[in-house]
């Protein structure tokens, strides 16, 4: 179930076998009297808003969506190193979108499979640094403290790390990690706890794990205080 109560249709939502299963996202055309204001999208009134949108954001124009959300965006920032076109990047902005990440920087290759970002990096800030050298002095520019994200030996937990307000997340390749680069760049490694088989964990869930453990310690203990 989503957060705006709309169920995400299965596959075969659509087949002629289940008609019953069909839902439909968001709303037709605007009914009633037209709201005043310059969030709103002319075009989406007429024509209804089916984007996989807030329902507070239902009807605004993708300008608006990003101004409101830049008022209120988070201090991390997330970081995936993209020299084999990895295909985890378009997820890795998507959940950066969903924690309200303050940018994702992409380390290498410019193109990116934008598939698995859904359309979300239409409302998330995404940068390109050519080398690991540029996006580190960028970094330092910025007073943001640089964290991997890998299986090091000299890695930390990220379970019970302090993780800093003001930080960028790094996330390497799936299957190669890490660079060298970025992990001598870095001012610690964090690894996150696992107890299956598997040496590793998939590097969009990965980010997920870190951003959220971000969340926690500076979103949820905030709200507690």
């Amino acid at each position: 179930m989503s957060k705006t109560g709309e169920t995400p249709a299965p596959d075969d939502a659509l087949s002629p076998e289940h008609p019953e299963l069909h839902h439909e996202v968001g709303l037709g055309p605007w009914e009633g009297p037209l709201p005043e204001g310059d969030q709103w999208d002319p075009e989406l009134l007429a024509n209804g808003d089916r984007r996989n949108v807030l329902d507070e954001y239902r009807y605004w124009s993708m300008e608006a969506i990003v101004a409101e959300l830049d008022t209120r965006r988070h201090d991390f920032h997330v970081a995936i190193e993209n020299w084999q076109h990895d295909m985890n990047i378009g997820t890795v902005v998507r959940t950066a979108n969903a924690f309200l990440a303050k940018e994702v920087h992409i380390i290498g290759r410019r193109r990116w499979n934008k598939r698995g970002a859904m359309v979300t990096d239409r409302y998330q800030h995404v940068r390109h640094h050519p080398t690991v050298e540029d996006f580190v002095s960028w970094a330092q520019g910025e007073g943001l403290v640089i964290i991997g994200i890998d299986i090091f030996p000299d890695s930390e937990q990220l379970e019970t790390y302090e993780l800093p307000k003001n930080c960028v997340f790094v996330f390497g390749q799936e299957g190669p990690g890490l660079s060298d680069e970025v992990h001598a760049a870095a001012q610690t490694t964090l690894s996150i706890e696992q107890f299956g088989s598997t040496r590793s964990i998939n590097a969009a869930s990965a980010a997920g794990i870190a951003m959220h453990a971000w969340i926690r310690r500076h979103v949820f203990n905030q709200h507690v205080l």
